[in-house]
């Protein structure tokens, strides 16, 4: 169904589950069309329906149109006629048919703009094109227009060219080219057939038609006389809409012709029309699809057409009825496939007359079938249509032909000798064939067979399908003996035959054996998939690893999700309908045989196979005993309702793993069920998921692995529904068995229901449906009960080759066996059954529970002459039933019967006897008298005296390793047997098993708990024979090696968790950003002199030297992220027209920008360039693991990675690099500087020196020249490490001076980046100081060493002493005049200065280290400087009345004592001096509301905080001492304390900011001197888009980008990395629009980070490729953030790739 996107969002899609994929190739809207979909669905507009008085259209409105389109259309296939020439065979001329196209873009182009004129233009469209008239005017060539003539003769030659002609120009079209017909020929020839000359007699068609196919397969006739030729080879064209399709094929359906022909569609006549044109072609079409070079292109194409056709019901069916499409669909398949068969060579490879389609050909390969079967799927779901189909008997015939050309393809040959040389891979294209081109119609024409009334169509399909198998053996001489070593995995005619059998009794109420052939046709159906059964056992066994890879592929293929339920269902069940019809002893024979281990199946301890080597065969008896398990116990077709089916297949998937929704969808085979769940009355998919799972919804932690919401089994699944059964045949890996073995016995333990490792629990099965009753047969047969009764023996006595799994399938059968008991035996049967006691005396009969309590004395074994029962003398007497004398042998016994009742199988079936001896004997004699086996053979009795009760008591004995362990429950309580279903009995191991059984053998009969009581009164320990002493010694040691084995690794384990453990202590854990083991670097040895590292390249420990420098590892990023913080709260929006768009005005990095801009316009820039910070954009920010490493051994280090080949994520030649002990990224090592770092906290921090003193000392230290450092390797290193830092970010991020290289510039960087680094803390903690401690970022903090390759550098630029803004800040200046008479620019007025900066300048120009009391000294200073600018910032926001009111009240208290620490007085003196000037005078600003003390407090108190916590930040790194924590309300007050800015710490309430103030020289001069720079300053101051491809959004900035796209590239960079350098400055993150996926663009590298996008199930959708809804996931979208804040994306992503500049 196709509809337009304004049709969707109109029509009402609450609730539903949809998957929108979105067209490539235009097309018509099917809304509003019944025949398409159902009209509850019909979007608002559809659902009006139209009114009938649709007013006509002026017939003089269309004159001009129907008068020219007739000549437009003619020029446009006279131009398709002129520019095609028949390809040379050798090359293809797709170029030339390019060239035409490009030239008639214009006129298709034309024609489209016509079709959206609406519904007139399209009608006298449909007109023109339709006309049989204007054609034979204009194109027939007749008539004196020499050009026209020309151009009628291309056009005949390129029909005859494509092999289609007029029927009168039969002859010379089979020359031109090998018609269809003669490749028929060409089979023949291979086949050795008898091929007629060919060519010659191709004038007559009946003749060429008729000639016999290959072998016995007639040639199909189709029910009216000679359609297959004219079907083929004849096309005549009677309009222009026809010739019009035929050019369109014949050029391959160009994409623009295409949309034409289908925006066309709207109009009713046209659609008739075109679609009878199309199924005329259909043959023309099949043939150019073969030989194009473009199948996919074209395929697509096609199926767009032809989707649009076939999907209405209506339309479908007139066509089938008036066109014969069915007829046609299937003889074009049929001949498509003719043209690649090959002889089959299944069982009699000389002889046999089958043929097969060779799966190696392109055909197959690349699927190109796969247009005209999905066109034949489509129709067959319309009933109307598939009715058709089942009634005529001439089109099942050929189709069962068709589906018999893929019976036994891709026959695989067991390699015995060296390994195959090459794979081929062509089981790909098989298994798609048989799924696509068999088992998709026969599903398609199955869901036509629900009801009592189609019982017909089973019956025509069984009966055709059965002729065809017929066909099948006889052409392939099956006798009755499969060959050996080889396996075909396709068998449809078995699977058309099981799937329409099982739905005849499930919903036709058929009786089966109405429909089932006789008992031979049965034996011969079940060989092949029984065969299948045991190759997969071969495989899992590795018996065909020299096959190589790929027959594992097969083996997996055939059981997988997509293909089990076209698969190896019907398989199983044909083979389960074989079980119940034929006889169970020759079924269960047949099985041992098949898996090859009859000769295992002896009481001897010893023995010979002939046909498998010894390591195979305990893997082929399990796999012969599962089968049997899966064979006995599965119901999927046998009784079981479609939802309960349902429920299984889910609760077996959901066992093995815990799944997602999509995966679930996928994994549960389409049919028997629709997962939409459309068919009425049927439970959907998602009432049946609530009710056996429990959704888990995604968990996140930063640095965690993304997860999805997942589903989980419900704790009553797994203990009632658990089904071991289904899993094993649903699991493509082996491990999932135990994925889900693990997972049930986790469950368990945790529930407290079992604590040990419990065996796989035994569950009830549905009730058998009547018809497949004869299936319990099989449990009970004596063959059966023999093998059991061995295979217990054997386990018992320790024979080679046995395992659990053996015994638990054995258990498992003698289950089975209780549970489906025939009807009630009475124990007194006893005495009955004679004569047949004679024939075989294992066993009186065959009901399983008599069976078991039945003592076998005596058994007859062939052995070879080593074995050790041969040294026992035979016993006088033998046993007490006659048992050893009347019979030759024993377990060998067992199967030579089976010879015998082949025998007389063959007898019943074969009335002519004399022939069946000689087929079967020679066979089955040859098997027990293998000529070089028999000489070592010798015959021993064996005494044996055990029951299949008593061997079970044994057994449970042995597994609990205790004598007597095994006490009758019903002695106790006899509640027990007549409420055998106790839940004690539902989970356990092996012995609970035993217990199960023997209590259900006594519930079942009364002798058989008496015999039980019996040998538990005698019990005797199982006595193996004495001679296997040796073998028991050898299982002793064993388990003392594997005692000891185990103390071993649990010593070793032990010593790794303390080694892993003081690994962790001293390293840290680098995958979440907050993590607290982390390295102390700078606090950790607080009392040592001197601070020591430990290298983790060379392991040794030490202090940092100038010879030998220590270094930190570290990543240098350029980061944006300070530059996008907002003032405003709220989060910004995505522009979504063009009138919205997004200016990054009110971001951090845009306001500093401008006041940089601005202070350059009107002062010095030198000192513009001291006066604020940068690197809000592209600032460097440093981050460390925390470890450290000798900088030589980081050199030796990067040489190695240098010359190591493999591929890394990160490029070496950068300096990029993994910490070798953390493997955290990095890409730069900063040194350590000498000395301790703590040294400085000894001193007082409060010293006694008065404010002046300090204040001199300050400038003192700072008038000291900054020397060079001698050329040291530390200070080489330090250099080193700065251009690493400068080069990180790009230039535009480090001149900011008007004249570049200015040292100015260098200047502003360095101590900007300390800047940075400190910012980006403080977003870290969450923007402010409350939570104070030594943060985690703390610990990992590498400020103290920056500070010191900063400080190095820094002390270099020397500040001119009279610029000095020290000097500024503590005395008064004294010549005023001397700055105005200078013609440049002045400095920047102190009070315009950012405070924070001054205070890294003044920092890092000292010498190092500092000491605290300067420090705090320069601090003070700052303050003042900073509550000065507070009170100018509040008074330029007051009114002017205001103003004047606090400049009176501050003169008032101008004199009292506490003058200087009064807000109101500084602010009325700060008012008075501004006023000198023109400050006031502009319009006035956004007013404060209310201006009282406490929100004047407020404010002075919010303007400083930012600098109190970057000044704390400085302090604890340089000088340690833990942070305080606060409430947010008392943050200004603590932080003030802790800097000494407090004197005495006084209670909140009566506090005020300004009694932090401690003048160096009396206020009111410096205020004074401040306010007149900034007074006299004032006095002069003046005063589209195009579409992209794949479209991204910076999530950053929100900038709409192209991805990869050319059209938006510049200098070789596509847009997205431009726009991560300029955006973050070389950190990107990108939404991909049609992808739903994230990308991160790290400088050179990038990664998919995932998607913030999840369904209604909690999964991602990556591509958009299941079309589901998706929504927002808020805690995905806060870990990226937080990643991209903490800058971890390097560390946690792990998958990082180069993008070379083209995303």
């Amino acid at each position: 169904m196709s509809l337009c996107a304004e049709c969707f969002h109109q029509g009402e899609h609450a609730g539903h589950d949809y998957n929108m994929f979105r067209s490539q190739a235009g097309g018509a809207c099917d809304c509003g069309d019944s025949n398409v979909m159902r009209e509850a669905g019909f979007c608002k507009r559809h659902r009006i329906k139209s009114n009938s008085n649709v007013p006509c259209v002026p017939k003089d409105l269309l004159m001009m149109s129907e008068l020219v389109l007739p000549q437009f259309i003619f020029s446009l296939i006279q131009h398709l006629r002129e520019g095609y020439n028949e390809p040379a065979v050798d090359l293809p001329s797709e170029k030339d048919l390019h060239k035409i196209l490009q030239v008639l873009e214009p006129h298709v182009s034309f024609l489209e703009d016509l079709t959206k004129m609406g519904g007139a233009m399209r009608s006298v469209l449909t007109q023109v094109l339709t006309s049989q008239q204007f054609y034979k005017d204009l194109s027939s060539g007749v008539g004196e227009n020499a050009c026209a003539k020309k151009s009628h003769e291309k056009y005949l030659i390129a029909l005859k060219g494509s092999g289609l002609a007029f029927p009168e120009d039969k002859i010379a079209c089979n020359m031109q080219e090998q018609g269809a017909g003669t490749s028929t020929l060409s089979v023949q020839g291979l086949a050795g057939g008898t091929a007629t000359s060919g060519q010659g007699d191709s004038s007559d068609e009946e003749d060429q038609d008729g000639s016999q196919g290959v072998g016995k397969r007639k040639r199909v006739k189709l029910s009216s006389t000679t359609k297959d030729q004219s079907i083929m080879d004849v096309l005549k064209h009677k309009c222009f809409l026809e010739e019009l399709l035929f050019w369109t094929i014949k050029y391959e359906f160009p994409q623009k012709m295409v949309t034409f022909l289908l925006n066309m569609l709207p109009d009713q006549d046209y659609k008739i029309a075109f679609t009878k044109t199309f199924v005329q072609h259909y043959a023309f079409i099949m043939k150019t699809l073969k030989k194009s070079h473009e199948s996919d292109t074209m395929s697509n194409r096609i199926v767009h057409i032809s989707v649009q056709l076939f999907s209405n019901e209506e339309l479908a069916r007139q066509v089938t009825e008036e066109c014969q499409l069915l007829d046609i669909m299937v003889t074009v398949l049929l001949y498509m496939m003719e043209s690649c068969l090959i002889k089959s060579e299944l069982q009699d490879e000389e002889n046999s007359l089958h043929v097969v389609v060779n799966c190696g050909e392109a055909l197959l390969k690349n699927n190109t079938y796969w247009p005209l079967v999905s066109d034949f799927i489509n129709i067959l779901s319309h009933q109307s249509v598939a009715k058709k189909f089942l009634e005529d008997h001439g089109l099942l015939v050929t189709w069962m032909n068709f589906v018999s050309f893929f019976q036994g393809m891709n026959l695989n040959k067991r390699e015995l000798n060296e390994h195959v040389e090459f794979e081929s891979q062509t089981y790909y294209a098989a298994f798609a064939a048989e799924l696509e081109a068999c088992a998709q119609p026969m599903w398609g024409l199955l869901s036509h067979c629900k009801v009592r009334e189609t019982q017909e169509y089973t019956r025509n399909v069984v009966r055709y399908c059965l002729e065809a198998l017929q066909d099948w053996f006889d052409a392939i001489n099956f006798v009755d003996e499969p060959a050996p070593n080889q396996v075909t995995f396709h068998l449809p005619l078995h699977r058309y035959f099981a799937m329409f059998l099982s739905k005849a009794v499930k919903c036709q109420e058929l009786d089966l054996d109405t429909i089932l052939p006789d008992q031979e046709m049965l034996m011969k159906l079940m060989i092949h998939p029984l065969q299948i059964q045991a190759s997969l056992s071969e495989i899992h066994s590795n018996m065909w690893v020299r096959n190589g890879l790929q027959i594992k592929g097969q083996a997996m293929t055939y059981v997988q999700s997509h293909f089990c339920n076209s698969m190896i269902d019907p398989d199983i069940y044909l083979l389960q309908v074989c079980a119940s019809r034929l006889d169970p002893d020759y079924f269960i024979s047949s099985v041992f045989e098949r898996f090859k281990v009859v000769d295992l199946l002896t009481m001897a301890s010893q023995h010979q196979n002939t046909v498998l080597d010894s390591e195979h065969e305990r893997s082929m008896l399990e796999g012969a005993l599962t089968f049997l398990v899966l064979l006995l116990s599965l119901r999927l077709h046998l009784g079981m309702t479609d939802d309960e089916i349902l429920r299984a297949e889910m609760v077996a998937q959901l066992c093995m793993n815990d799944r997602t929704h999509s995966s679930l969808l996928d994994l549960i085979p389409e049919n028997p069920n629709p997962k939409s769940g459309i068919i009425p009355g049927s439970l959907s998919f998602e009432s049946v998921l609530s009710a056996v799972a429990d959704f888990k919804a995604p968990v996140f932690e930063p640095g965690g692995s993304m997860q999805q919401g997942m589903y989980t089994p419900k704790a009553e699944v797994w203990d009632k529904e658990f089904d071991p059964v289904m899993v094993i045949l649903r699991t493509v890996y082996r491990r999932d068995v135990q994925s889900a073995m693990d997972r049930y016995t986790a469950f368990l333990k945790q529930s407290g229901k079992f604590p040990g490792n419990p065996w796989p629990p035994y569950k009830k099965r549905t009730p058998l449906h009547p018809s497949y009753r004869g299936l319990i047969k099989l449990l009970h047969c004596k063959t059966l009960h023999i093998v059991l009764f061995t295979l217990l023996y054997k386990i018992l006595m320790d024979h080679q080759n046995l395992s659990e799994h053996v015994l638990c399938m054995v258990l498992y059968l003698i289950e089975l066996g209780l549970e489906n008991s025939p009807e009630q035996e009475s124990d007194e049967e006893e005495s009955a059954g004679g004569q047949e006691r004679c024939h075989d005396s294992w066993f009186p009969g065959s009901n399983l529970v008599s069976n078991m309590r039945h003592f076998i004395n005596y058994v007859r074994v062939r052995v070879p002459e080593t074995a050790p029962e041969v040294k026992r003398e035979p016993p006088a007497s033998t046993s007490s039933d006659g048992l050893a004398s009347s019979q030759n042998s024993g377990t060998a016994q067992v199967f030579s019967l089976v010879a015998e009742r082949r025998k007389k199988f063959q007898e019943i079936i074969n009335r002519n006897t004399s022939e069946a001896n000689q087929v079967v004997r020679p066979k089955t004699s040859m098997k027990w008298s293998a000529p070089g086996a028999t000489p070592q053979l010798t015959t021993a009795i064996l005494e044996v005296k055990e029951s299949i009760l008593s061997l079970l008591i044994k057994l449970h004995h042995k597994l609990s390793g205790k004598q007597n362990s095994y006490y009758p429950p019903w002695l106790d309580d006899v509640d027990v047997l007549i409420h055998p279903e106790i839940p004690r009995y539902s989970h356990g191991d092996g012995m609970t098993a035993v217990e199960r059984i023997l209590l259900k053998a006594a519930v079942q009969s009364r002798l058989n708990k008496r015999i039980i009581e019996e040998i538990c009164r005698k019990v005797t320990p199982p006595v193996p024979p004495k001679k296997i002493s040796s073998a028991e010694k050898k299982t002793l040691d064993k388990e003392e090696r594997r005692q000891k084995a185990r103390e071993r690794q649990q010593k070793l384990l032990a010593e790794f968790a303390s080694r892993q453990k003081s690994f962790m202590e001293t390293a840290m854990d680098v995958e979440s950003p907050d993590a607290d083991i982390a390295m102390e670097v700078a606090t950790s040895e607080q009392h040592v002199s001197e601070a020591i590292y430990d290298c983790v390249i060379c392991g040794q420990s030490g202090p940092s030297t100038e010879d030998r420098p220590t270094g930190l590892v570290v990543l240098l990023q350029a980061s944006s992220v300070l530059g996008q913080c907002r003032n405003s709260p709220e989060p910004r929006r995505l522009p979504t027209s063009e009138e919205e768009q997004i200016y990054p005005w009110d971001t951090c990095a845009a306001l500093h920008d401008v006041r940089l801009t601005t202070l350059q316009r009107y002062f010095k820039d030198s000192s513009c360039l001291q006066a604020v910070s940068i690197g809000w954009e592209g600032g460097v920010y440093v981050q460390t693991c925390g470890h450290t490493l000798h900088i030589d051994c980081h050199k030796s280090y990067m040489e190695s990675l240098r010359n190591d080949q493999v591929l890394q994520g990160f490029s070496v030649d950068k300096g990029e690099f993994t910490c070798p002990l953390c493997r955290q990224f990095a890409n730069s090592v900063l040194p350590c500087y000498p000395g301790n770092n703590m040294e400085r906290s000894v001193w007082p921090s409060h010293s006694n020196k008065c404010m002046q003193d300090l204040v001199q000392e300050v400038e003192d230290l700072q008038e000291q020249l900054g020397t060079f450092p001698s050329e040291t390797n530390l200070s080489k290193e330090m250099e080193s490490v700065m251009k690493d830092i400068k080069s990180t970010t790009q230039k535009k991020y480090t001149d900011y001076s008007k004249t570049p290289g200015s040292p100015d510039n260098d200047f502003l960087f360095m101590y900007s980046v300390a800047r940075t680094n400190l910012e980006l803390e403080l977003v870290h903690r969450g923007g402010n100081l409350c939570s104070g401690g030594a943060s985690t970022a703390g610990k990992r903090s590498c400020l103290n060493q920056l500070f010191h390759v900063l400080a190095m550098h820094m002390r270099l630029y020397s500040i001119d002493s009279a610029y000095n803004p020290w000097r500024k800040l503590t005395q008064p200046s004294q010549d005023k005049n001397s700055e105005l008479v200078s013609e440049e620019l002045p400095e920047v007025p102190v009070l315009y200065r950012d405070v924070s900066s001054l205070l890294l300048i003044q920092i890092l120009t000292m010498p190092q280290p500092l000491h605290k009391e300067h420090f705090t000294c320069i601090i003070k200073v700052l303050f003042t400087l900073l509550y000065t600018q507070a009170l100018a910032a509040l008074s330029v926001k007051c009114s002017a009345e205001d103003r004047m009111a606090w400049k009176e009240s501050g003169a008032l208290k101008k004199n009292t004592s506490s003058g200087e620490k009064s807000w109101e007085v500084l602010l009325g003196h700060v008012i008075s001096e501004l006023s000198k000037g023109k400050i006031y005078e502009e319009e006035e600003t956004e007013e404060l509301a209310v201006v009282n003390p406490d929100s004047v407090e407020c404010y002075l108190q919010q303007f400083c905080l930012p600098f109190l916590r970057i000044t704390s930040l400085l302090q604890h790194h340089l000088f340690g001492g833990d942070l305080p924590s606060c409430q947010e309300d008392e943050e200004f007050t603590v932080l003030a304390s802790c800097l000494g800015l407090l004197p005495s710490f006084q209670s909140a309430h009566q506090f005020t900011s300004a009694s932090c103030l401690d003048w160096p020289v009396p206020a009111f001069d410096m205020i004074s001197q401040w306010c007149s720079e900034l007074a006299s300053f004032a006095g002069r101051h003046p005063d589209q888009v195009k579409v992209p491809k794949d479209p991204a959004v910076c999530l950053v900035c929100g900038t709409f980008v192209c991805l990869k796209g050319l059209c938006c590239k510049q200098q070789s960079y596509c847009e997205c990395v431009l726009h991560s350098q300029n955006c973050g400055a070389g950190t990107g993150i990108f939404l991909l629009i049609n992808a739903s996926v994230i990308i991160i663009i790290r400088g050179h590298r990038f990664c998919l980070w995932g998607s913030v996008y999840l369904d209604a199930h909690g999964e991602e959708d990556r591509d958009l490729r299941r079309g589901k809804p998706l929504y927002i996931c808020k805690e995905r979208y806060k870990v990226l953030e937080q990643q991209w804040v903490s800058h971890t994306f390097d560390h946690i992503n792990k998958r990082w790739g180069p993008h070379y500049n083209g995303l």
